[in-house]
């Protein structure tokens, strides 16, 4: 039996394909790291899941058999009919796995499910953030759970809730971030130059925040991480009434934005007034 890595190195070789690591195509080699990132997911016959990237298949195929149905994001063109032969989609519908829509274009503008979805990639390390932000800010019905191949230092600082960064408070108020793999690069197809993790993120019901209050934490941390090294006195304590809201919240002045949960954002977002321009 062909063993995954020579399955996929053939696979390539026979059609001639060279990928291109600026589009952030690195082909997952390691068949546990595969069985990880379904198992993290938790599919479920009736699930249906947004792949995002997913190049000749590797993936694709794993999640073909758990899923109800699979909704594919691809933005090479030439990978659309290699998708459909490496999963057997081009010459045997396979009545025992799950439906496979492809649809060829840029995931960062293309509208999601208005029914329940999970997001399940290896995406562009590139697009992490991007990608992040579009479906929890941008797309109308976010999904139910993300499960990630990412750069590792990405995954850690989504999930370091003591020195948090844009990313952590995003992910925070949306779901809770667990790594529940690391990967190294030689278990990739070319090996990347970084360490990647998968991230599976667990999203809430509903945000810890609604609409206007999100809107509204994103302007105050913009001010604070825009001097990160500075203390919040300088930032935000610096307008009109800043020091005082701090306070009225038994925040320190002394502390620097890094330091903040997602709960005294969303605190401070509640007591800025609208019109204040910060």
């Amino acid at each position: 039996m062909v063993s995954l890595p020579d399955e996929i190195r053939n696979f390539c070789r026979n059609h001639g394909l060279r990928l291109n690591t600026d589009l952030g195509q690195h082909f997952l080699l390691d068949s546990s790291i595969l069985d990880r990132i379904v198992e993290s997911a938790n599919i479920s016959s009736t699930d249906t899941i947004v792949e995002i990237g997913p190049g000749v298949g590797v993936l694709t195929r794993e999640l073909l058999k758990s899923a109800g149905k699979v909704i594919a994001i691809e933005l090479d063109e030439r990978m659309i009919p290699l998708l459909k032969e490496f999963t057997g989609q081009s010459t045997d519908p396979r009545p025992r796995m799950a439906a496979l829509t492809i649809l060829q274009g840029n995931a960062l503008h293309v509208s999601m499910p208005e029914t329940p979805y999970k997001v399940v990639a290896n995406i562009p390390y590139h697009i992490t953030s991007p990608l992040l932000r579009h479906l929890f800010l941008e797309s109308k019905n976010p999904p139910s759970s993300l499960t990630l191949l990412i750069q590792r230092e990405v995954a850690e600082r989504i999930c370091d809730m003591k020195d948090a960064g844009m990313l952590t408070i995003l992910v925070g108020l949306f779901g809770k971030p667990t790594i529940t793999a690391r990967v190294p690069p030689a278990a990739f197809l070319p090996p990347p130059k970084v360490d990647s993790a998968v991230l599976h993120i667990e999203c809430f019901e509903r945000p810890l925040a609604d609409s206007k209050t999100i809107e509204q934490l994103f302007r105050l941390t913009k001010i604070g991480f825009g001097q990160k090294r500075k203390m919040l006195r300088n930032t935000l304590g610096a307008f009109h009434g800043g020091l005082e809201r701090l306070a009225g919240l038994h925040i320190e002045p002394t502390r620097r934005p890094q330091t903040l949960s997602v709960e005294e954002w969303i605190a401070l977002a509640n007591v800025w007034p609208e019109h204040e321009d910060v």
